[in-house]
């Protein structure tokens, strides 16, 4: 494919963006090659400045559940937009899109809104230390919840261990208070907090995994997680910035009939619209500013045009259940086929799925945390994502990433993106 127009474009963003673009895994460093500049996008389908069309497995990292353009999201954005785009001061909307959440979402009493999934983290977090009075947190290696400090923190070698600055600029004092564990292994969390007696304020994790690759879950372990967190007075809090709203209505808590405390969210609940948010228990949520002693605040929370698509968008999956069986047989028809087609190459390659997330991981590896992640062959991935983006799907630049499925996506656009894997892979299997 001709992609001179979007390589003259990175090639001038370089000049006056850091790294030529707005965030790091777009700049393809992981796959080689140059970013592919999107003009356009519709349906099941983006558009790159080229003109070239490729079959969407991004969706925008998660929010695009219908699919892009959908006509109901633009009629409530397009309406919004003609009453200005912004006030910073209360509207009719945002009370009715809490309204929505706390209906849906089963840990939400209470909800506050911001405007990205990071700032949702974030906020949690301040608001659950504020809580309990405590200052460490636990989080889980390969779990990724936006760039705050207490996130960006590698893990240390032992149970008492603190962690590592992951990024300069974050201070050893941050890092003090963050304990990080495998995802999975919750012998490493009771060690932890055993180590950490009342110490602990929150433990945050992603209940399925995006930013590793799809990762579940193994039995028993948010449940486990649920118990220890009630017996050391820990809040719970549900990253579902990605899960919410996509692994069911209520998110993964509902789907796997765990209550976290706290629950921070985004993407879907701005319908594409730059948003996120974070709810739970009253108690907890009225110790957050004006009604408590926690501060936060956002000139922008709850901007008009974000939460009419948000709204738009929740009203449509509160009033359609039917979209989350389609996106499982979407979903279960992927994997099916794409591991037929590995069993034909005789390869014994990971695909991890659960609804709408996916991933092939390039390993013979059980795919259960971010070591065993980790063992997968990044070069092959390169190659394999070149391969499929040739063959006009557009896959997420990084094996460390979950595909996201839409509603867009029909029974044939699933049957060419199987025949594309396979086809990708016996290509770069005989390089």
């Amino acid at each position: 494919m001709n992609r001179t127009a979007s390589q003259a474009l990175f090639e001038r963003a370089q000049h006056f963006i850091p790294g030529g673009v707005n965030s790091p895994v777009r700049a393809f460093r992981a796959v080689g090659g140059s970013p592919v500049f999107i003009k356009s996008a519709k349906g099941a389908y983006v558009y790159d400045e080229d003109g070239n069309e490729y079959i969407e497995l991004i969706n925008s990292w998660g929010p695009m559940i219908l699919g892009h353009g959908h006509e109901l999201i633009h009629e409530a954005v397009a309406e919004a937009a003609q009453h200005s785009f912004s006030f910073g001061a209360p509207t009719r909307r945002e009370v009715e899109v809490a309204e929505l959440i706390v209906s849906m979402v089963p840990s939400v009493e209470k909800v506050r809104m911001v405007n990205s999934g990071t700032e949702a983290t974030m906020s949690a977090i301040r608001v659950a230390r504020g809580f309990t009075g405590r200052d460490k947190i636990i989080k889980f290696e390969g779990c990724y919840h936006g760039h705050g400090d207490s996130f960006l923190i590698a893990a240390g070698s032992g149970a008492a261990t603190f962690g590592q600055p992951d990024s300069p600029g974050v201070t050893r004092g941050v890092a003090n208070d963050t304990l990080t564990a495998p995802y999975n292994d919750l012998e490493a969390v009771r060690q932890l907090v055993d180590a950490n007696k009342n110490h602990i304020a929150a433990l945050i994790l992603e209940p399925v995994v995006g930013n590793m690759g799809c990762v579940l879950p193994e039995p028993g372990f948010l449940q486990g997680l649920r118990k220890l967190c009630d017996e050391e007075g820990i809040v719970l809090i549900f990253d579902e910035v990605m899960t919410g709203f996509r692994l069911a209505r209520g998110g993964a808590q509902e789907r796997f009939g765990i209550t976290p405390d706290m629950t921070t969210m985004g993407k879907i609940i701005g319908g594409g619209m730059p948003v996120g948010a974070y709810g739970g228990k009253a108690e907890i949520m009225n110790w957050v500013s004006p009604a408590g002693p926690v501060y936060q605040a956002g000139t922008l929370s709850g901007n008009p045009i974000a939460m009419a698509a948000g709204q738009a968008m929740l009203q449509y999956l509160n009033a359609h259940p039917e979209v989350y069986s389609q996106l499982e047989t979407a979903g279960s028809k992927l994997a099916a086929g794409f591991n037929k087609s590995l069993q034909k190459l005789g390869l014994d390659y990971t695909v991890n799925q659960i609804g709408s997330m996916y991933t092939l991981f390039f390993t013979n590896q059980t795919v259960k945390d971010f070591p065993s992640a980790k063992t997968s062959d990044l070069v092959l991935f390169g190659k394999y994502f070149h391969a499929m983006l040739n063959r006009g799907i557009y896959l997420g630049p990084s094996q460390f990433e979950s595909m996201f499925l839409s509603t867009a996506l029909t029974d044939k656009h699933l049957d060419l993106i199987i025949a594309a894997n396979e086809d990708a892979l016996s290509e770069v299997l005989s390089l």
